[in-house]
């Protein structure tokens, strides 16, 4: 759970800053917001291997993250000629600082909302298996207390006896 916690922030931070990046008018703010970016992107990266272990298994955590990676270098190789796109039309990079802030940010909620889905879903389960189990039992007593089943054929012959 806190390592779901600390990806949440990573995400969430590594979108902020990368609005930020527009933003810092001086070297220092420059400084300062790249520092917290990659302190986070760290993060990140350090918390993928054990996610991606317990998402997986021991078995097959090595072909998860190397979808992982694969999976993130559409995003690294498409953004800079876009971002170059975006600037021969609009004359700045600051839109696409703005637009690649968006996604981690997105994907931070939506990680807020996994572990909720997942409670909801375990408690259906379990009305479900406790229903399952109600049923059984109300079967089994209604067999109990059927009259002609052999158990009470074979009471009444001992009473009779």
């Amino acid at each position: 759970m806190i390592v779901d916690s600390i990806m949440v922030i990573s995400f969430c931070f590594i979108g902020l800053m990368s609005m930020m990046i527009p933003l810092c008018h001086s070297f220092g703010g420059l400084i300062a917001v790249c520092l917290f970016m990659g302190l986070f992107d760290g993060c990140f990266i350090c918390i993928m291997a054990p996610i991606a272990f317990e998402l997986v298994g021991p078995e097959n955590v090595s072909q998860a993250i190397g979808f992982l990676l694969g999976f993130m270098s559409i995003p690294m190789t498409v953004g800079p000629p876009v971002a170059g796109l975006l600037r021969d039309k609009l004359g700045s990079y600051d839109i696409a600082f703005y637009l690649a802030g968006i996604p981690p940010i997105i994907g931070g909620i939506i990680l807020c909302l996994i572990p909720w889905i997942h409670e909801r879903t375990l408690k259906e389960k379990k009305k479900e298996l406790d229903k399952e189990a109600e049923e059984k039992i109300l079967d089994s007593a209604a067999s109990v207390l059927t009259p002609g089943t052999a158990e009470n054929s074979k009471k009444e012959d001992v009473s009779v006896i």
